[in-house]
C-alpha cells in the first residue's frame, strides 16, 4: 500500500530534509510553493494542488511545460490548497499521510493545519517539521516507543474533553485522568521506559512528539 507525503509551502527552514524521507512507495504531493521545495530536494513530485500564487511566473511557466499533473484552482476559495490535497490523498486509502511545509509562518495556517488532523482523526495523517510530530487519536489504547530525536510527549485534548486518560511508561503517569478543551496538564511528558502506553475512553486526543531543541 503506497504512502502519500504532502510538502505544502510553508517556511522552508521548518522541512527536515524530504530526501531522508524519500522511497519507492511514496507518491510525494507538492502544494502551491511545496512543489519548488520537492525539486530542490532531487524529489520529481508525482501530482501538484494549488492556486500557485505563491511561486514567481518563471517557475510558473516551468511548471506549466513540464509533464507534472497539476490541479489548478483560483486563489479565492472555500478550502485552502493543504485542505484540497489532503482532502484527495483520503481518498486515495494510502497506508500513511505525512504533512510537510505546514508549520510555521503564518499562525492561522498552523492552526487550520491543525485542525485539519482532528476533522479526520480516523486518517493515518502526521504533520512534520524538523523539531515536531504531530497526530491525532480516536479512544483507543495506543503503543509508543521512546525515540531520543523526539523526547517529549505532550497530550491535548481536541475535543471540549477527553475521558479517562491512562499512561503507562511515562514519567509522569496518569490513570483514568478527564481533562478538558484548554488544559496543559499533559504537557511536555516524557517516556522512562523502552515502550510505553496511552489510552483514553472518550473524545479527541492530540499527541505532539518534540525535540529538546
Amino acid at each position: 500500500m503506497k504512502s502519500i507525503y504532502i510538502v505544502a509551502g510553508g517556511p522552508k527552514r521548518y522541512i527536515p530534509s524530504l530526501a531522508s524521507y524519500d522511497k519507492d512507495s511514496v507518491i510525494w504531493i507538492g502544494v502551491d510553493r511545496g512543489v519548488i521545495f520537492l525539486q530542490e530536494a532531487g524529489i520529481n513530485p508525482d501530482r501538484a494542488f494549488g492556486d500557485f500564487d505563491s511561486i514567481s511566473d518563471h517557475e510558473r511557466e516551468d511548471l506549466a511545460q513540464s509533464s507534472l499533473e497539476m490541479d489548478l484552482f483560483p486563489s479565492e476559495k472555500d478550502q485552502t490548497d493543504t485542505e484540497i490535497a489532503l482532502e484527495w490523498a483520503i481518498l486515495q486509502e494510502p497506508y500513511e499521510v505525512f504533512l510537510f511545509g505546514s508549520t510555521g509562518g503564518r499562525l492561522d495556517h498552523f492552526l487550520a493545519n491543525t485542525q485539519l488532523l482532528a476533522k479526520y482523526p480516523d486518517a493515518p495523517i502526521k504533520i512534520i517539521d524538523h523539531t515536531n510530530e504531530i497526530t491525532v487519536h480516536l479512544p483507543g489504547t495506543y503503543h509508543i516507543e521512546r525515540e531520543s530525536s523526539h523526547p517529549y510527549i505532550s497530550f491535548l485534548p481536541v475535543s471540549g474533553e477527553v475521558k479517562g486518560i491512562t499512561l503507562l511508561g511515562f514519567k509522569y503517569p496518569l490513570s483514568n485522568c478527564h481533562i478538558k478543551l484548554g488544559s496543559t496538564l499533559c504537557i511536555s511528558n516524557e517516556l522512562i521506559l523502552s515502550f510505553g502506553t496511552f489510552s483514553f475512553e472518550q473524545g479527541i486526543l492530540m499527541m505532539v512528539r518534540s525535540t529538546d531543541e
